[in-house]
């Protein structure tokens, strides 16, 4: 066969494979009651129905109020739905949201994963795709976004502020949920993180900058096995948050594949989105409806 008629052919190829791929845009809700699990239409934890949530939008949708080992199924569940085979998937977060992806990409991102259908029954578990057993090594994700990170933890779980009955407190503490699993081994997934300032009387128990429930030090991805003190670079006091993957002023670094996309340093984004698309949630769904096409 002639070299040319062979590149035609392999450029054909690659097209039809390319055309039969799809992206998703998956949205993984923190703490709190919300959408319903197993549906990937419910979007009502984050707010009103609206567009502008990336390409092909699903929620994925926990309980928000047991640990996070015992709801992680469920968004196993939806990357093995949405992000396997020739299909590709964005990702936001919010809140408990943050350590619920990375507890899942650390622990199981290595593991043999079913190539799906994406095409859900009731439960939110797809089928097989093609009708055959196809597997792969973990899934196809172009990247995390995460609002308000808890991966670091929060102070008002470590002085009992909330319920002390409830799973996920527990989970949410500082020391427990940074020794939960590997922060640093997000199988090469990037996690751009948006970090809000906007605090208040919860202020006095969270160190440094923080948007009412947690602090910078969690937002903004910073790596150790405790909390610190960090701050925008306008306020003297503390050591600077710095954007990028860079190392914060003080010498802590971030996280592997950690990067700070939005510091709020004018202040002005809360951390609570009260089913209504607020707070620091502006930032990344306008961010979504930018990138995740």
């Amino acid at each position: 066969m002639r070299p040319l008629v062979l590149a035609c052919l392999l450029l054909a190829s690659a097209i039809s494979s390319q055309a039969g791929a799809t992206n998703y845009s998956l949205w993984i809700n923190g703490r709190g009651a919300g959408g319903a699990a197993g549906s990937y239409a419910d979007f009502s934890y984050w707010g009103p129905a609206r567009s502008g949530l990336g390409v092909n939008p699903r929620a994925v949708n926990w309980d928000g109020y047991n640990s996070i080992a015992s709801q992680n199924g469920k968004v196993r569940d939806a990357l093995d739905c949405f992000c396997t085979g020739t299909n590709w998937c964005y990702i936001a977060t919010f809140s408990a949201g943050d350590p619920m992806i990375g507890y899942t990409l650390a622990n199981f991102g290595g593991s043999s994963r079913q190539v799906s259908n994406a095409a859900p029954n009731a439960a939110g578990v797809c089928g097989v795709s093609g009708g055959a057993k196809q597997t792969q090594i973990g899934w196809n994700i172009r990247w995390v976004r995460a609002a308000a990170g808890a991966a670091g933890g929060t102070e008002l779980a470590d002085a009992g502020r909330w319920t002390t009955g409830e799973p996920l407190v527990h989970d949410l503490k500082t020391t427990t949920v940074r020794a939960m699993y590997n922060h640093n081994d997000t199988r090469g997934t990037w996690f751009y993180m948006y970090a809000g300032a906007r605090g208040s009387a919860y202020s006095l128990l969270l160190p440094g900058q923080d948007d009412e429930v947690v602090a910078y030090h969690s937002s903004g991805g910073v790596a150790g096995s405790s909390g610190g003190s960090y701050c925008n670079p306008r306020d003297w006091w503390c050591n600077d948050l710095t954007l990028g993957a860079a190392v914060n002023e003080g010498g802590r670094p971030k996280w592997n594949n950690h990067y700070v996309h939005y510091r709020d340093d004018a202040e002005q984004f809360k951390h609570y989105l009260n089913n209504n698309w607020e707070g620091i949630t502006i930032p990344l769904r306008a961010d979504m409806e930018a990138f995740a096409r």
